[in-house]
């Protein structure tokens, strides 16, 4: 039951919870945490949140979503304690706020483009915000191998690079690595999400091999 002195919304319920649980008196293994430590975490819930999607599991997406919002909560209490540079939840949301407002000119700035020009748009605008000297900066080295594929590929196409030919000049063609790559940055000009095509198979196989050990 909620009591007088309890936020009523509902993320400012989470937030609350958080700052209690990270306060004297809290739970010790919360209270230890560092954003270093929690990393595994958030890994391990994004994908958590992935196969709830894959599965089309509604009540999986409704926890796992709760599971990711507790990571970036989480993350933006920690950040509040830093004497340095202290940050909390809201100044997160604000600066997202300020981001999608700015990224998105052809709504809240009348600004005419074209549907077609949209992620090229978004590219450029992300490129002016960071002073990025290449359209490939930003691309995060921690993607999983064919989903980085794709992305260096979809940016580099945006860009107006010659994709195809770099590749040509990239690799033997002989290799895993290379017929993999190839692989990748065609189901990219195919529409294809390689990561999620790779995934779902996978499920598909372990499901079959479960089957063989009963």
């Amino acid at each position: 039951m909620t009591t007088p002195d309890e936020p009523v919304d509902p993320f400012r319920a989470l937030v609350a919870v958080m700052d209690r649980l990270r306060s004297p008196g809290g739970c010790p293994w919360d209270a230890e945490q560092t954003h270093a430590s929690l990393v595994p975490y958030l890994l391990e819930e994004v994908h958590e949140l992935a196969e709830a999607v894959d599965e089309g599991d509604r009540a999986g997406l409704r926890e796992e979503l709760g599971d990711v919002l507790l990571q970036v909560v989480f993350h933006a209490r920690i950040a509040a304690e830093d004497a340095a540079d202290p940050f909390d939840v809201d100044d997160v949301a604000r600066d997202l706020v300020a981001k999608l407002v700015h990224r998105h000119p052809h709504v809240f700035a009348g600004a005419d483009t074209p549907a077609e020009r949209l992620h090229a748009q978004w590219d450029a605008i992300k490129k002016a915000e960071k002073h990025r000297d290449s359209a490939l900066d930003g691309v995060p080295g921690a993607l999983p191998a064919l989903a980085r594929a794709q992305k260096v590929a979809a940016r580099a196409g945006r860009a107006g690079l010659d994709v195809p030919a770099a590749l040509a000049a990239a690799t033997g063609g002989a290799g895993f690595g290379d017929r993999l790559l190839a692989l990748a940055l065609e189901a990219h000009d195919e529409g294809v999400d390689a990561e999620g095509e790779l995934r779902r198979a996978t499920a598909r196989l372990e499901q079959v091999l479960r089957s063989l050990e009963g």
